[in-house]
């Protein structure tokens, strides 16, 4: 979830503009790497669809149609069964996922692909009995602006609601559950979603929980207004910094074990590559 990098779909590009929100997954882009945000952001360089993530993508639309049936019909066959007629819209949404399997002649690799989709469905029945929740929101996009006027948007796998007005935010993530040295990071994004939730409707959310269909584990956090307000100053800290590097064009390559799974490799100055001509007007800074 969150808004999604240049795809590369043929649709027609947008001119560059300043970067006007923020979403857990810019954000994480930018502490990642800065010339990798400013590729997706300003430039909106096309990136090559993955077998992974658009996995991912089958397997979040197959649990939210899911509770379009009645609860007693929420069943593993069903489930499993949803499963290509999404497919089949995904790639009617998105074109550009036909080069996923454009060399795969005999079928294999999707069956294989689907096979594991299927197998992260299951799963998620050995970790939520879904026949026992009534979600109040799936799917559910949420915008906010802080006081700083700085405007925080993303999209929430799900929000249940209790009897009693406790709200619980619920992510799927298909891969499997961090180490706990990176369990802060992992819950950055839900504490970003919870601090909008709370801007919007006054509630910090009772519980946080990040369901990880690829390990079969569920990782779960009780936030208090301290930690909120703790993510807030962090993003504004964060807003500043991409205020500025939009203005002044410096946008750093910050090199890490992960620049081997980036598409922009072509484009980098770590690569021996050169980025795109600034799209945006620069500000002089100094003399």
């Amino acid at each position: 979830p969150g808004e999604g990098p240049a795809d590369g779909s043929g649709a027609v590009a947008r001119p560059a503009a300043p970067p006007a929100s923020l979403s857990p997954s810019r954000a994480a882009d930018f502490m990642q790497c800065p010339l990798l945000y400013r590729f997706r952001v300003i430039d909106r360089l096309p990136e090559k669809p993955s077998e992974a993530a658009t996995r991912g993508t089958l397997v979040h639309a197959v649990l939210e149609r899911l509770f379009d049936a009645p609860a007693a019909e929420r069943t593993v066959p069903r489930a499993k069964a949803l499963l290509p007629g999404q497919w089949d819209r995904l790639r009617q949404a998105r074109p550009e996922l036909v080069e996923l399997f454009a060399d795969d002649a005999d079928g294999e690799r999707l069956a294989r692909w689907l096979a594991q989709a299927e197998q992260l469905v299951e799963r998620w029945f050995t970790l939520e009995d879904p026949t026992r929740l009534e979600p109040a929101e799936r799917e559910l996009f949420v915008e906010a602006e802080l006081d700083s006027g700085l405007r925080l948007r993303g999209i929430i796998d799900r929000v249940d609601v209790a009897p009693t007005g406790e709200v619980r935010i619920v992510d799927y993530k298909t891969g499997k559950a961090p180490r706990p040295e990176y369990a802060e990071s992992a819950l950055f994004q839900m504490k970003f979603y919870a601090l909008v939730v709370w801007r919007l409707k006054g509630v910090v959310p009772r519980r946080l929980q990040l369901v990880y269909l690829g390990s079969g584990d569920v990782l779960t956090y009780d936030p208090v207004p301290a930690d909120l307000q703790r993510v807030e100053r962090k993003l504004l800290a964060l807003w500043e910094a991409i205020r500025q590097a939009t203005e002044t064009g410096d946008w750093r390559p910050r090199p890490t074990k992960l620049c081997g799974w980036c598409d922009h490799q072509a484009h980098c100055p770590e690569f021996g590559g050169t980025p795109p001509p600034y799209p945006l007007p620069l500000v002089r800074t100094g003399p």
